[in-house]
């Protein structure tokens, strides 16, 4: 027992003693221990001359090295693209019409006094006026209502053609319409043809959903009643009937019905908005207004992943065809082209045109101007090449949305005129033109 107790006081000791502390160790080696121990490390001194002269010529390479590289291309892309998206989404949240959010994507408003042309306009053909392109539908529709007053039953065909954009439907509607007053005219005696029942299913999914059916049927001698359904008490159905007198004209009624048959849609008219300019070497400078890039709401979303795609696009590598591919698709986007033909004696000529007509509208456009329209002559597009398939649309020409064209004459006619010394024969132009000529600004 006395041994354990020992043992446990010797552990103690051992314990107590400290770091590095022998159980059997004197006060005096431990003193002489501790003044061994290195001193704390001192203050660090001031770098030397040698130093700072390093310090100084590192310093100087620093301020040597290239600034940052700017933006590059796909850095812009990528910066417009974001502000683009943000602006349509912020107009979408605001809930801004789809034909309104073009303008916010522009970085700038237009201004009417820098454009080439005030914008794209149409001329009724009922009317003779020309209006703006976003006024053109309703200025049909005025002038063929108006003219209901006048003539119902031409005007009521004209609605039906005009008024309802599925062909198909018109098509079929009006064929059954044919039907009808065909089995009238057969049938004159029979008072079963001579009433069209409206709530009948052929009817109501061919005829009722056209607009100015109701009008046509009225116009050619019909009205519509409400009888009584045989064997059923308080039930009623619509019906068109033809009126007596109008089956006393069952020639007229026939004529209808050929007129009806035969009827076109009513389309306004691209007015070419003909200018004529005086010389200037800002011939080739063009400023489109918004009318020339006509998007609908599909397609500023396809525009917008187009633009967002760019960015991949310029890193990566395509194939002719592919390229090709998307010429084409950028072609397509536009809607109108404007056109300015230059004449040998500086006078430039300026028209809008469909980008999907054939060239050959833009020859008959310029010789409809000449003085002598029955001389041949060549028109150069942009690059000096000849336009010579006049059945190429101008967009597969690359003349959209704008182009400067070169008017030149015939060789055999060039050749005449320099044999006869009537370089300077003045202006190609009618005379009538020449006095309605303006500066380009």
């Amino acid at each position: 027992m006395k041994k354990f107790f020992q043992e446990i006081k010797a552990d103690l000791k051992f314990k107590t003693a400290g770091p590095g502390q022998k159980l059997a160790e004197s006060a005096r080696e431990k003193s002489t221990k501790e003044k061994s121990k290195p001193d704390a490390p001192k203050c660090r001194q001031g770098p030397t001359n040698e130093a700072q002269m390093a310090a100084a010529a590192a310093l100087a390479r620093l301020e040597q090295k290239p600034k940052p590289r700017p933006p590059s291309s796909q850095d812009a892309i990528r910066n417009q693209v974001k502000k683009e998206l943000m602006a349509e989404a912020a107009a979408s949240d605001k809930g801004i019409p789809v034909d309104q959010k073009n303008s916010l994507l522009d970085v700038e408003e237009e201004d009417p006094s820098s454009l080439s042309v005030s914008g794209v306009y149409f001329t009724c053909p009922l009317t003779g006026v020309t209006v703006r392109k976003d006024r053109r539908e309703s200025q049909i529709r005025n002038a063929i209502l108006e003219y209901s007053a006048r003539d119902p039953v031409a005007a009521s065909i004209l609605q039906i053609h005009t008024f309802n954009r599925d062909r198909e439907k018109v098509k079929l509607g009006v064929e059954t319409i044919a039907k009808y007053l065909d089995n009238i005219h057969l049938h004159p005696e029979e008072e079963k043809y001579r009433k069209i029942k409206v709530q009948n299913r052929v009817f109501q999914e061919r005829i009722h959903c056209l607009e100015g059916a109701d009008s046509f049927f009225q116009a050619v001698g019909f009205e519509k009643v409400t009888l009584d359904v045989a064997g059923q008490e308080e039930a009623t159905e619509d019906f068109y009937v033809l009126k007596d007198e109008a089956l006393e004209k069952l020639e007229d009624l026939r004529e209808h019905r050929e007129q009806l048959l035969t009827g076109e849609p009513v389309r306004a008219q691209l007015d070419r908005q003909l200018r004529v300019f005086k010389p200037s070497p800002q011939a080739s400078r063009f400023e489109l207004p918004n009318d020339f890039f006509n998007l609908t709401a599909e397609e500023l979303r396809r525009e917008q992943r187009m633009r967002t795609e760019a960015i991949e696009k310029a890193s990566m590598l395509r194939t002719k065809a592919m390229r090709e591919k998307e010429e084409q698709r950028e072609l397509r986007r536009y809607n109108y082209t404007l056109l300015r033909v230059r004449f040998p004696d500086g006078y430039i000529l300026q028209g809008t045109f469909y980008a999907r007509e054939p060239v050959s509208a833009v020859f008959q456009f310029v010789r409809e101007t000449l003085q002598n329209d029955w001389l041949p002559f060549e028109l150069l597009a942009p690059g000096g090449h000849k336009l010579a398939d006049e059945g190429l649309a101008l967009n597969e020409c690359g003349l959209v949305p704008s182009a400067l064209l070169t008017f030149v004459w015939d060789a055999e006619v060039m050749a005449d005129i320099q044999a006869s010394r009537s370089e300077h024969m003045g202006s190609v132009l009618k005379p009538d033109l020449l006095l309605t000529v303006q500066m380009l600004s």
